[in-house]
């Protein structure tokens, strides 16, 4: 059986360290893994673009297919739990870093892995989720955990109009947050007020100072961003209020003091969707559609592409020429 797929190959001794092409190869070339599925969707996430890019280092072996989310139908099982005919979707746990990838019109996973795409919403959408849109719930879930509620004031979103960014401000505005967006793109501010934001802000405009501990403005925040803009979000952020750190676009560094944590009981929460434990990992997917809503899939992608066309849109994707969600359809 010869499919199609977008492989990273590695460049020895070349400025550029690799090279992704679309090639043809055989299911018995794939990673190992007890399921093989046949891909219907993916997308291209932030990190996908920096593998294929090269612009990042994120692969841990080559060749290896890109793509860290699928949603798919099984061809093969050598697990009970799992039959031929199954819709099911893998995101994260190492797909398309350590092991071939959703980018593909195959792929073979290990069935521990898997989740089954539940009835609320089907594969296409399960890929307008994504890991963005997962990463986002993660975010929401582990800030609930903690208490966070609505009368504690506004959840300021940085990096708003990217994927998770997007998500984030959807399915807080439906669950009753008023909700800051954060962006630098000036015309990405109908669509973020489209999704339900109350407010769209450039940093400049949202009054924040230098101070280690500063007025309290928000009741907590989903960053995407990291670097002095968290840092100064957290020395902000209200009486038990949560930040959710997801992202470091801007930088991987955090220069924040104690202050907030000690005198306003202030929690950094980390965000790991790519290890996340597969119980809470299947319990997140699962609230879709019922504890937390659906997100506006139709609103939220940006582009639905083919797989034969994914070439140019890694680089497009890192330079923001793109907003939302990113689908590929595999077949």
């Amino acid at each position: 059986m010869s499919f199609l797929a977008c492989r990273v190959f590695e460049n020895e001794g070349k400025e550029s360290k690799v090279n992704h092409q679309l090639v043809q190869m055989e299911a018995d070339e794939l990673t190992e893994g007890d399921v093989l599925i046949r891909v219907d969707y993916s997308s291209i996430n932030y990190k996908d673009a920096l593998a294929a890019s090269g612009r990042g280092k994120i692969m841990k072996q080559f060749p290896l297919n890109a793509g860290i989310d699928l949603a798919g139908v099984i061809v093969e099982s050598d697990n009970d739990a799992f039959q031929t005919g199954d819709k099911v979707l893998v995101n994260g746990c190492g797909i398309g870093e350590q092991f071939d990838g959703g980018l593909a019109q195959y792929a073979r996973v290990k069935s521990e892995w898997i989740i089954k795409i539940p009835e609320t919403y089907n594969a296409r959408q399960a890929m307008i989720i994504g890991t963005a849109g997962f990463t986002a719930a993660l975010a929401i879930y582990r800030m609930q955990v903690n208490d966070q509620h609505p009368d504690m004031g506004p959840i300021v979103v940085t990096g708003a109009s990217g994927g998770v960014g997007s998500i984030a401000v959807n399915l807080l505005s439906k669950l009753g947050y008023e909700v800051i967006a954060l962006t630098s793109r000036k015309s990405m501010h109908d669509y973020l007020y489209e999704l339900g934001a109350n407010r769209v802000v450039s940093e400049d405009e949202l009054g924040m100072s230098d101070k280690p501990l500063g007025k309290a403005l928000f009741g907590g925040a989903i960053d995407n961003i990291g670097g002095k803009t968290l840092s100064k979000i957290i020395a902000h952020t209200q009486l038990w209020g949560n930040v959710a750190s997801i992202g470091l676009a801007q930088s991987p560094d955090l220069e924040a003091k104690v202050f907030p944590f000690i005198l306003r009981g202030v929690s950094l929460l980390g965000i790991s969707s790519t290890n996340c434990p597969m119980p809470l990992r299947t319990k997140i997917w699962h609230q879709f559609g019922k504890e937390l809503p659906l997100p506006d899939f139709e609103t939220i992608v940006s582009k639905e592409i083919v797989l034969e066309d994914v070439s140019p849109y890694f680089d497009e994707l890192i330079d923001k020429k793109h907003h939302g969600r990113l689908i590929v359809n595999c077949q």
